[in-house]
């Protein structure tokens, strides 16, 4: 029942609001994974960054898309938990708690064949402004070895529905997908090849700024 929910949700939604309300604009599709286990690392600006990563996808292969997700925001009332962990699928992560292994449920659904919607900057940032990367993407690869990450930049959707803004404004976005790296032997420079392929893909854009 949930999955035909989430089926329909993006569908008559999500996706009629990308392609004719933002007219969204998608290069390097190829690159994106065609099974997992894999993981998406993506820059982050807006609540519809999780929505248009996962509408990159077939329709039959949104309930492998599992998008990590601050467990204080999105379970912080019944129906928003709901939404969250049906529709979106999400895995909720609590950030700031004690545990032994913080990439437990992370690794899980890598191990069952999962495809990880990752955010290194941590939480969304000022509108097309990109933040430091977190190492957490690091120490997963790392744990993970083979499993590749597939970089992702985005353009145009913090300005759509920024941080704090319940209003949908109609700028065109787009979306570069880049080719997959994998864990270099050393957490300084696996994120200095991320960081690097991230610069790239926003370099292959030749976006203007904002003003």
């Amino acid at each position: 029942m949930t999955r035909a929910l989430q089926y329909l949700f993006f569908l008559l939604v999500v996706r009629p609001v990308l392609l004719i309300i933002l007219g969204m604009n998608v290069r390097g599709r190829e690159n994106l994974p065609q099974k997992g286990p894999a993981i998406i690392a993506a820059n982050h600006n807006s609540h519809l960054d999780t929505l248009t990563l996962m509408a990159l996808f077939p329709l039959k292969e949104l309930h492998r898309l599992r998008p990590a997700a601050a467990a204080d925001y999105f379970l912080s009332n019944k129906w928003l938990s709901w939404f969250a962990k049906n529709i979106i699928g999400i895995i909720p992560l609590n950030r700031g708690a004690v545990r032994k292994n913080p990439l437990a449920d992370l690794e899980t659904a890598l191990d069952k064949g999962e495809i990880l919607v990752l955010f290194p900057e941590g939480s969304r940032g000022e509108p097309e402004q990109r933040a430091d990367f977190k190492r957490g993407v690091a120490y997963l690869a790392k744990s993970r070895p083979e499993v590749p990450v597939v970089p992702v930049f985005m353009h145009g959707l913090g300005k759509a529905l920024p941080k704090g803004s319940f209003f949908l404004v109609p700028f065109n976005c787009d979306v570069i997908a880049g080719e997959a790296i994998k864990w270099t032997g050393d957490t300084g420079s696996f994120m200095g090849a991320l960081e690097t392929s991230m610069n790239d893909l926003a370099a292959e854009g030749h976006f203007q700024p904002w003003e």
